[in-house]
């Protein structure tokens, strides 16, 4: 069966259906983290504990105006998952990350995590919320964008799935740039300019 799908960028507007995505049960994960954790470097706690503090933070980045800090998707018309991207350099963690440090000097945005919930998963939301967040980026002008997807032959709970899988990229258009480790990759696609009208 269908259903209508939409992607909208994180905005003070669209910040309450942020919370009503990240409360609906078996958030715990994201109500800790908030998506702040590749945002800071040295100890960072995505624990129930932390979750106010990193809910500020991400509240302040939003309210702060720049670019938005992801896009909220929603199925028919209820908020049904969060992808998280932006310049590479808002993401000051992943220069910490044997895995996940530059491959090079070329200015990229990246796709750090993404969220579906539960009473929404496997219903290709993930996908949809990824050709969203291509055509979002093609918007702001971005040429290049990079993910670091999980490739393994074994599925993983669905908890540790932020980093989507390498498939789910694979199928949107992005290539393998460089393997650090045996079971992650750093994938790029090459973006287009976005025609003018």
């Amino acid at each position: 069966m269908g259903y209508a799908f939409e992607a909208r960028p994180l905005t003070p507007e669209t910040w309450p259906d942020l919370e009503e995505l990240f409360a609906i049960r078996g958030g715990s994960i994201v109500r800790g983290c908030w998506c702040m954790y590749y945002r800071r470097t040295g100890p960072m706690s995505v624990s129930a504990a932390a979750g106010p503090g990193n809910k500020r933070d991400l509240r302040a980045l939003v309210d702060g105006g720049g670019v938005s800090p992801g896009l909220v998707g929603y199925v028919d018309g209820a908020p049904a998952g969060w992808i998280s991207l932006g310049p590479r350099e808002d993401y000051a963690r992943l220069e910490r990350s044997r895995v996940m440090k530059a491959v090079d000097d070329q200015p990229v945005w990246s796709i750090v995590c993404a969220f579906v919930a539960k009473p929404h998963r496997g219903r290709g939301v993930h996908h949809k919320l990824l050709d969203a967040a291509v055509r979002y980026a093609r918007e702001q002008g971005v040429r290049m964008l990079e993910a670091y997807p999980v490739d393994k032959p074994e599925r993983s709970h669905d908890d540790f799935m932020f980093f989507g899988s390498r498939s789910l990229y694979e199928r949107a258009g992005f290539t393998e740039v460089v393997r650090r480790s045996p079971t992650r990759v750093v994938m790029r696609r090459k973006l287009r300019r976005t025609p003018r009208r």
